[in-house]
């Protein structure tokens, strides 16, 4: 891309804005592959991100935003315009204690792995089903993430947010719309922090629950390769899981892309793999079990940048 100057300065002059150019983005997912942003904004304040957004509205520039990189598959000719990343004070935690509850005010940048273990050790409970989830809490709260029963809808008091214009926004949980893997916000919001509201519970209780949610996971969940989470959504009636297992598809392989022997709802990268032989095995694994069972697998997974042919 051929970056324009002044649009270079406007956001090189924000404060708390970090700005890098044509960065690889393999190194903040979780597959570890992809190619490169054109530019990689990483916002540490509020200020910052409204001041950002304007600049990129002023000169057209797109944007996704990229959290703690699970969940994503970046395209190897990497993603046009901008990827902004939520660092600093996104990433910081607050606590509205209660008699027999305690909201947790919680940056959207924040790894939910981390806030399931500060609710534990404070003796709140209602997020031990996270535990797996390797995602930050805007991208859990986007996706409405959830596992065990249990999802972020059921926790969310209200959210706040910008703008694509750079405009503060905050959304009581009656204005938002949740579905399975879903929640629907006004188009283009940059979630900034989520509150949940938990339960108080005693620390030992909620810590055993969590630890057997711990050990359900090291027996199914693949360990040991770059992977980004689960690769599709369940389908009514039937794990995604299991119809992959039973079209004959774990161990199938693009390149250095591999379905999971330990759970067939997965896709590791054995090595250098190629985002395009990661979205080559998943095409492959929706044909199959469409073929074989009239069921056609969706992904979870977004799918970020340039996937033009040729």
């Amino acid at each position: 891309m051929t970056h324009d100057t002044v649009q270079l300065q406007s956001l090189r002059g924000i404060s708390g804005l970090t700005v890098d150019v044509d960065a690889p983005l393999g190194r903040y997912t979780t597959m570890k592959a992809g190619g490169a942003a054109d530019l990689l904004l990483q916002v540490r304040t509020e200020e910052a991100l409204a001041s950002c957004l304007a600049c990129l509205e002023r000169y057209r520039v797109p944007f996704v935003i990229l959290g703690n990189g699970s969940n994503v598959l970046v395209s190897d000719r990497g993603v046009r315009g901008a990827v902004l990343r939520l660092v600093g004070r996104f990433r910081s935690v607050s606590w509205e204690e209660g008699e027999d509850r305690t909201v947790a005010n919680v940056g959207a940048g924040y790894a939910v792995s981390r806030l399931v273990r500060d609710a534990i050790r404070r003796g709140l409970s209602g997020l031990e089903f996270a535990e797996g989830i390797p995602g930050s809490v805007g991208g859990s709260l986007v996706m409405n993430a959830g596992a065990y029963g249990s999802e972020m809808e059921k926790l969310v008091v209200s959210i706040e947010g910008v703008t694509p214009t750079g405009e503060p926004l905050v959304l009581e949980r009656g204005a938002m719309r949740f579905s399975y893997r879903r929640t629907e916000l006004p188009p283009r919001t940059v979630v900034t922090r989520v509150r949940l509201d938990l339960l108080r519970e005693d620390p030992a209780v909620a810590d055993e629950r969590m630890h057997a949610i711990m050990a359900q996971l090291r027996r199914r969940q693949p360990v040991g390769y770059p992977n980004c989470g689960s690769v599709f959504r369940n389908p009514a009636g039937d794990p995604a899981g299991r119809l992959i297992e039973s079209a004959g598809l774990k161990g199938a392989r693009r390149g250095q892309a591999e379905v999971a022997m330990q759970h067939a709802n997965f896709i590791l990268n054995r090595g250098a793999a190629r985002a395009a032989d990661v979205r080559e095995l998943i095409e492959h694994v929706q044909r199959e079990v469409e073929r074989r069972f009239g069921v056609k697998l969706e992904t979870e997974v977004r799918f970020l940048g340039d996937w033009g042919q040729g």
